[in-house]
């Protein structure tokens, strides 16, 4: 006779935290790394140059066009866009040995990149991350200073219609400036109360 009072372990959670440029998606996946949350965070890769301070492998996977083509054409990517002219995707194999580990999985993608994922895997987690304002947004992109007048003007425009897909998500977070931690709290407490669920999120890739 089985143990009435035995629960299965909770299946491992993929975790999409997704948002307009500017928000602070890196600084929270960063700061949950810091730490010491129990994940696997998924490294993107891009053609994209390496701005200062990132890591190679860390940040992301800097390759060139001619490798990310490669890739695309040995279908090794879970999905892959062209954001603001530069190719960024996500690797297949990382994501189904972490989550055959029994790890939960974060990735960080833009809010296109977070729908490909809504419909390869419906049972995905997408958390959207937003300012407060969009004068808040465009204050953070000019601080950046890694943004042209014309990029800047994209990104803003890019970020009014990525706010409309806002249904497309599960949960909202307002990233306010100089409380990342908070940010991050609200994050842990999404993922704690997703585990405690009685019907589990069952990710297939």
């Amino acid at each position: 006779m089985s143990n009435t009072f035995e629960l299965r372990k909770p299946d491992p959670l993929l975790i999409v935290i997704s948002g307009p440029s500017g928000v602070g998606k890196d600084s929270i996946v960063q700061r949950m790394i810091e730490r010491g949350f129990p994940f696997h965070f998924v490294v993107t890769a891009t053609t994209r140059e390496k701005r200062e301070n990132e890591i190679h492998g860390r940040d992301y996977w800097f390759v060139s066009k001619d490798e990310f083509a490669r890739m695309i054409e040995q279908n090794e990517l879970i999905e892959y866009a062209i954001v603001y002219g530069d190719y960024k995707g996500i690797p297949k194999a990382q994501v189904r040995e972490a989550l055959a580990s029994g790890k939960d999985v974060v990735m960080r993608l833009d809010v296109q990149g977070a729908e490909t994922v809504r419909k390869l895997a419906p049972e995905a987690l997408l958390i959207f991350i937003t300012c407060e304002s969009e004068g808040e947004l465009e204050r953070r992109l000019r601080e950046r200073k890694t943004e042209t007048a014309d990029s800047l003007s994209l990104r803003i425009a890019t970020a009014r219609k990525e706010f409309q897909r806002l249904d497309a998500f599960d949960y909202v977070i307002v990233n306010q400036d100089f409380h990342l931690d908070d940010t991050v709290e609200k994050v842990r407490a999404i993922i704690s109360a997703e585990h405690l669920h009685v019907h589990h999120r069952k990710v297939t890739l």
